[in-house]
């Protein structure tokens, strides 16, 4: 890579996970691929991406990420907390070399065309494990299926973007 200035906020990530010798993995429902995708645009990013898992089923959010069983029955899919979970469960089971990803990131939410269990279209929660760090962001995002879906990942990466540049 270039010392030019990065062109996007993928760009701008992978930079300075390069720059931090850290890692991500990346968990997906609602963007179904879409947020790996956009950082894995950026040359050099083998260096830093771990890799990406879409569960885009619900049981798929507890049995590969790890989303505790009670939160998912009570709540569904669509919640901060299992942003937060699926974000802190891919960064561990991620791991290569036996080492778990620096940051883990995760979209869930209703993309449309219709509510999902009473939660409406456009709802979105975002999830951050950075360390011991682990939160979730929700949105309410407007537009047509590909609009919320598109407009999901600039989210996480405009969010993502300002953890790190706060981070130590």
């Amino acid at each position: 890579m270039d010392a030019a200035a990065p062109t996007s906020t993928g760009e701008w990530i992978v930079r300075e996970l390069i720059r931090r010798g850290w890692s991500i993995a990346v968990a997906e429902s609602l963007t179904g691929g879409l947020l790996v995708a956009e950082l894995i645009r950026t040359p050099g990013a083998s260096a830093v991406v771990s890799g990406g898992i879409v569960a885009y089923s619900t049981e798929l959010k507890h049995t590969l990420l790890g989303v505790n069983s009670g939160l998912l029955a009570a709540h569904g899919p669509v919640h901060a907390d299992v942003a937060a979970q699926m974000a802190a469960g891919v960064r561990d089971r991620m791991a290569v070399a036996g080492m778990p990803a620096t940051v883990g990131i995760s979209t869930t939410g209703v993309a449309g065309p219709d509510p999902q269990d009473g939660v409406p279209v456009g709802t979105v929660f975002l999830g951050f494990a950075i360390g011991a760090d682990v939160r979730a962001a929700g949105v309410q995002l407007q537009g047509t299926r590909e609009d919320i879906r598109s407009a999901a990942v600039s989210e996480s990466l405009m969010q993502l973007r300002t953890l790190l540049e706060a981070a130590p």
